[in-house]
């Protein structure tokens, strides 16, 4: 199976999405009130994720405009945030134990994010 973007419906009325590879969730979403907000993060995502910066925080680096946020959690394990132009979190990763394994999944949006189809479940 490919990479596709999952459109959900979440808790009071609202909608979420997530980008998988088969079944294997990378990133995914903060609840959003109405799907057309959830459709509009995807295609910003397909649109801007590509060129996006790298900012590794875990080293105390800073960024601006679209970019991914490698952080380090309070048990020493590694997530990505995708964070929009405005500051906003848009879609973040599960932790992983290793840095290269958020690399990876930064990696994947940025490779297959712009031609990920977009699975309308909701």
């Amino acid at each position: 199976m490919a990479h596709k973007f999952n459109i959900t419906a979440a808790a009071n009325d609202q909608f979420k999405f997530d980008f998988s590879y088969n079944s294997e969730k990378i990133f995914w979403s903060e609840n959003y009130k109405a799907k057309a907000s959830a459709k509009s993060a995807i295609e910003s995502l397909k649109k801007n994720a590509p060129e996006a910066a790298t900012v590794d925080v875990s080293k105390g680096e800073e960024g601006s405009g679209y970019r991914f946020e490698i952080k380090k959690s309070s048990d020493d394990q590694f997530f990505v945030n995708f964070v929009a132009s405005n500051g906003e979190t848009m879609v973040r990763t599960e932790r992983y134990t290793a840095k290269a394994s958020a690399q990876n999944a930064i990696d994947s949006l940025k490779k297959n994010g712009p031609g990920a189809e977009v699975n309308d479940e909701a």
